[in-house]
């Protein structure tokens, strides 16, 4: 069965949460659009991205090579989600 976007948001935000073991937020404070790699938002780092990356590997069998797309990809849980729904097979 296929993933609607609202579930894969939820999934992303829960995965977050676990993967990176971010102590001080739950996931459902995470909002849809807030930045995750800014100080005024989820406030993630640059190893926190590599595991972001690990994350949708291990998750959706997706493989995010190139930085420049991953900057992108990464800004928020919209386009994280967005990216997911896009490019991982068993959704699309």
């Amino acid at each position: 069965m296929k993933k609607n976007l609202e579930e894969i948001k939820k999934e992303l935000k829960d995965l977050l949460v676990e993967s990176l073991s971010l102590e001080d937020i739950e996931p459902q404070e995470i909002g849809d659009d807030e930045p995750l790699f800014e100080e005024d938002g989820v406030g993630l780092d640059s190893l926190d991205g590599v595991e972001v990356v690990v994350m949708l590997q291990r998750n959706y069998g997706l493989d995010v090579k190139d930085m420049q797309k991953g900057k992108e990809i990464f800004q928020s849980i919209n386009t994280l989600a967005d990216y997911v729904v896009k490019n991982a097979g068993e959704f699309s």
